[in-house]
């Protein structure tokens, strides 16, 4: 119910000592509270916490556990992380700028468009694999996804065409700016889960000197300064789009319409 408050503690993943509790209306709001404070939380327990948007700017959370915790957008500015167990964690579009990550274990964690400008103690050869990239010898292939008339479906610019060279003489080479100036290319899958109706993925060719920058734990996108667009990848023949299940037909609108009338049966309330 709205309004509703309870007991919330933060403690200990080492002996379940509480580091700090609060009557509040949520375990995000009683760590925003304990980071305003100053509070040490070193070693803290939040497996699997919901901490969509908090502001944690800098939090003392050494050793901390965070395993699987739900970060995304919340913003760390300046915390102290070392040490930090971040394993599973998904902190897309999280700000992690300065951030002490030194010792951290950031396997399988979720850094999609994170900042992470200036954070130190990331070992970025631990966190991402497609550095295996900058070992390749001779000519390296990769997938480019544009819209039907061949533009990036992001930010557009360049109109790509099959047979073409292409290069960008102000890409972005910092490996902390996830997205940024360049020629973006990335992985099949990266194109598979941002593509849409009508889009399509390009198949182009480069050498391992035309890398720009792999961004530290990217989720498949890198950027290069030059390629060369050398044909299309046929979408039918690896069966994409997925055909829909059988009985799931109905389009967005149905489905808005029956949940409103199920809710207006129920007086708007459930």
């Amino acid at each position: 119910m709205k309004g509703e408050t309870m007991k919330f503690e933060i403690k200990s993943r080492w002996d379940a000592k509480v580091l700090f509790s609060l009557e509040c209306g949520s375990l995000k709001f009683c760590l925003e509270a304990a980071v305003k404070t100053g509070a040490d939380l070193t070693g803290t327990d939040l497996r699997g916490a919901d901490l969509t948007g908090a502001d944690l700017t800098g939090a003392y959370l050494m050793g901390a556990d965070l395993r699987g915790a739900y970060l995304r957008g919340a913003n760390l500015s300046g915390a102290d992380l070392s040490g930090a167990y971040l394993r599973g964690a998904y902190l897309s579009g999280a700000n992690l700028s300065s951030a002490d990550l030194s010792g951290a274990n950031l396997s399988g964690a979720y850094l999609r468009g994170a900042n992470l400008s200036g954070a130190k103690g990331v070992h970025r050869d631990l966190v991402t694999p497609l550095r295996i990239l900058l070992d390749q010898p001779g000519t390296i292939r990769a997938y480019k996804l544009v819209t039907a008339d061949g533009v990036g479906p992001f930010n557009g610019g360049i109109k790509y065409e099959i047979g073409q060279e292409y290069a960008v003489a102000n890409a972005n080479t910092d490996e902390c700016a996830q997205c940024a100036a360049g020629i973006n290319l990335a992985t099949l899958d990266w194109c598979l889960k941002e593509w849409q109706p009508g889009h399509r993925v390009l198949i182009a060719e480069f050498e391992a000197k035309d890398i720009a920058a792999i961004p530290v734990a990217s989720d498949g996108k890198f950027r290069v300064h030059r390629c060369r667009i050398v044909g299309e990848k046929s979408l039918s023949e690896i069966g994409w789009p997925p055909p829909k299940p059988e009985g799931k037909k109905e389009d967005e609108t149905q489905i808005r319409a029956e949940i409103e009338r199920r809710t207006s049966s129920k007086g708007g309330k459930e």
